[in-house]
């Protein structure tokens, strides 16, 4: 397993950067990079087995991230309402098991933003085309347990709120390799996605060919 705290040579520092957005959150500038041809291997197997879909809101409307799961629990709305199953709605089969790199890299993230030890078991896969964005939110879950949210592909504006979906938001940029890490006193602050805008992707792969990959993890309760 690589080890994402390794300094490099030259600067005796890690190859990453840390940049606070609340007392108990963080922006981890690259610290994903290292992983990056692992990670997009292991998403391309994932979505074989349990593919993208959009999934529609308790109101009947579709969502326009396209999304998936892996790991114990995975996320999923429908007429039913929002909730976590144990196995995909559409196979009836459980959720592809979470890579151990993944659960590794959301543990180390915790680590590096200064939270508690994090112990994922689940992680949603959101897949966004040009266009497409994220309306603020709080994610479910545990709340006692952090959120830790990798950017891959196309670059990104955060919007990064307050405790109330009315207070201002910030507008944080996001690049290939950029992780999100948010818990504690912060862990449900409200947050989305701008509009996806169109560009190159940093990194030639027909998972990010003109697109944006999302890995939210979580620990379901």
């Amino acid at each position: 397993m690589q080890d994402l705290f390794s300094p490099t040579a030259d600067e005796g520092k890690p190859p990453w950067e840390r940049i606070a957005i609340g007392r108990q959150a963080c922006v981890l500038r690259g610290f994903a990079l290292r992983w990056e041809n692992d990670l997009l291997r292991q998403v391309q197997e994932l979505v074989q087995r349990a593919p993208f879909r959009h999934l529609r809101t308790p109101g009947g409307r579709q969502m326009q991230v396209a999304m998936t799961n892996c790991g114990d629990f995975g996320w999923y709305s429908d007429q039913r309402g929002y909730r976590y199953t144990a196995t995909d709605p559409l196979s009836s089969q459980p959720w592809p098991p979470m890579p151990p790199a993944f659960a590794a890299l959301a543990a180390q993230a915790a680590e590096a933003a200064d939270l508690p030890p994090f112990a994922p078991n689940a992680c949603l896969i959101n897949r966004y085309s040009v266009g497409t964005r994220l309306t603020l939110h709080q994610d479910e879950g545990d709340a006692r347990h952090p959120i830790v949210s990798v950017s891959l592909g196309l670059p990104a504006i955060f919007l990064w709120g307050g405790d109330q979906r009315a207070d201002a938001t910030q507008k944080l940029p996001l690049q290939h390799g950029d992780v999100v890490v948010w818990g504690g006193v912060d862990r449900m602050r409200y947050h989305g996605v701008m509009p996806v805008k169109e560009g190159a992707s940093p990194v030639a792969h027909p998972l990010l060919d003109g697109q944006r990959i999302n890995l939210t993890f979580r620990h379901a309760s």
